[in-house]
């Protein structure tokens, strides 16, 4: 970390806890994106989530929910504001994005494994070629994690022969594999049918359930209610309403949100 606090290329290691003290896990300060001349899709959003905490987005498609977790990640720079990851400003110039990326990892709803690899070779290959653990050690821990959220059969299967649901679950212990401090998840239901989105959202309560920090984007009412420690309504591109679960779906303060709500009751959503 350079001395301004910002994790730069020449840091040592990932982001970490213990550099931020008693800093929040994630710190968002008036951050704005835009693609072009076109509306803002992230204005002067501000975020806070602690370690351990599980905060769920929720919004209508092109709220802003993907965008932001995608800036979490470094996958898209921001245009203004400050991102902070236990008191480490990741956002600006000079920042190691891969450094970052070892500490927060990020599952899509499209699956994005190597069709031409096996499961165990999707899930150990970036813990050797990214974080440089011996053949032997990642093989171990990547056959722990699989036989943890039932995959152990599968090891040896290409991704075609996997069930959607299979395979969501085989993206989320390829992250898991890199050891993240954080999990950013971004609708990865959205890609599977109904009878095999339970499967999926068995394996990321037991995560929240063991402490993992989570940022999650999602159109899955119900999860959020029950998993979250927190939800935020998007609209617009920012957080017009954020509370504990069983306050934002019963009692929404804002006229925004009692709108939205109503959609996705009617819906059968809630």
């Amino acid at each position: 970390m350079s001395g301004n606090g910002k994790l730069t290329a020449g840091a040592s290691g990932p982001v970490s806890p213990a550099a931020g003290g008693t800093a929040p896990a994630l710190a968002i300060e008036g951050l704005r994106k835009s693609y072009g001349p076109a509306s803002p899709v992230l204005w002067d959003l501000d975020l806070s989530v602690a370690t351990h905490e599980v905060v769920c987005l929720i919004g209508a498609s092109g709220s802003g929910k993907s965008t932001l977790l995608r800036c979490v990640n470094l996958l898209e720079p921001a245009d203004s504001g400050a991102i902070r990851l236990w008191g480490e400003l990741v956002t600006g110039d000079g920042v190691d994005e891969n450094l970052v990326r070892r500490s927060v990892g990020i599952v899509f709803q499209s699956f994005n494994l190597f069709p031409h690899i096996t499961v165990l070779g999707n899930v150990t290959l970036a813990p050797q070629k990214v974080l440089r653990l011996p053949k032997a050690q990642a093989l171990e821990e990547a056959r722990a994690l699989l036989a943890r959220f039932g995959l152990a059969d599968k090891a040896d299967d290409f991704p075609d022969r996997l069930s959607g649901g299979q395979q969501q679950r085989v993206a989320i212990v390829r992250a898991l594999a890199m050891r993240p401090r954080m999990l950013l998840l971004d609708e990865v239901t959205s890609a599977l049918d109904p009878e095999l989105v339970a499967e999926v959202l068995e394996v990321i309560a037991e995560l929240a359930a063991g402490g993992m920090t989570m940022l999650i984007a999602t159109h899955e009412m119900g999860f959020a209610r029950d998993i979250a420690h927190r939800v935020c309504f998007l609209e617009d591109g920012t957080i017009v309403e954020q509370a504990p679960p069983e306050r934002l779906f019963t009692q929404p303060q804002d006229e925004r949100t009692q709108r939205f709500l109503r959609r996705i009751t009617q819906a059968g959503r809630l």
